[in-house]
């Protein structure tokens, strides 16, 4: 993909959380099945990084449920945040502001290398655009990440429902065309709070297994959840070697 399209993609992701945050937030406080599924797996010990953290909701559920290791969470939708920073501290937890299609160790603290037992990304690479991209934020995770630590994430299965298909538009909307963009790249509108754009990547099992495989990532677990028809999301739990 061209790096100026990219940078397109992520302006426009950009410019949507940040003119419809709080309405996205307000649709983001129920915990998914999946979820309570990976949470279900933890110690409750794990030193936590958790990628596209939204308004806190995954850092409310450890607290709720006493989890004693720490958090970081990382956004940069600012409205997101704002709602995140203001939830009771009950454990070691933070939030920072970050976009992610920059993530390294410089971003962070090289310090963190090796550091955390678990880092997640719930609905959060399908924003990702590029395979430079998204390969240079795998690589980053598997650093951040101590032998063994485990990196679970969800993706966004949205052909899989007739109502979101439907909200699939044409990319002259954004200023693109579908040239510019890679395969199964999508253009979605949102209906909450006024009509937004956002940039979707639809990821199979496939291609998840092509990026596990360039960074030496070991497939631990796959499973399909969320939605009424239990198959909206796809999650990956990808183990350090």
């Amino acid at each position: 993909m061209n790096p100026d399209v990219a940078a397109r993609l992520i302006e426009l992701n950009r410019e949507f959380y940040t003119n419809f945050g709080d309405s996205f937030s307000a649709t983001r406080h129920r915990i998914q099945p999946g979820v309570h599924r990976v949470l279900d797996s933890l110690h409750g010990d794990e030193n936590i990084l958790d990628l596209g953290c939204g308004n806190g909701w995954f850092a409310l559920e450890l607290a709720k449920r006493s989890h004693r290791g720490s958090y970081l969470g990382l956004d940069f939708s600012l409205p997101l945040l704002r709602d995140a920073e203001s939830l009771p501290k009950t454990f070691p937890s933070s939030f920072k502001e970050i976009d992610l299609t920059q993530l390294s160790l410089n971003t962070l603290d090289p310090s963190f290398s090796d550091n955390y037992s678990l880092i997640t990304a719930f609905a959060v690479l399908h924003h990702i655009p590029s395979i430079e991209l998204r390969l240079n934020i795998l690589q980053t995770v598997h650093q951040l990440l101590k032998s063994g630590g485990l990196f679970i994430h969800s993706n966004w299965q949205f052909l899989n429902s007739e109502k979101f298909k439907s909200r699939i538009q044409d990319w002259s909307k954004a200023g693109l065309s579908s040239e510019d963009v890679d395969s199964n790249d999508y253009l979605l509108d949102w209906r909450a709070g006024g009509e937004g754009l956002r940039y979707v990547h639809h990821y199979d099992e496939n291609e998840l297994s092509k990026l596990a495989k360039a960074i030496n990532w070991e497939i631990f677990d796959v499973f399909y959840s969320d939605g009424k028809t239990r198959n909206l999301s796809l999650y990956q739990v990808w183990k350090k070697l």
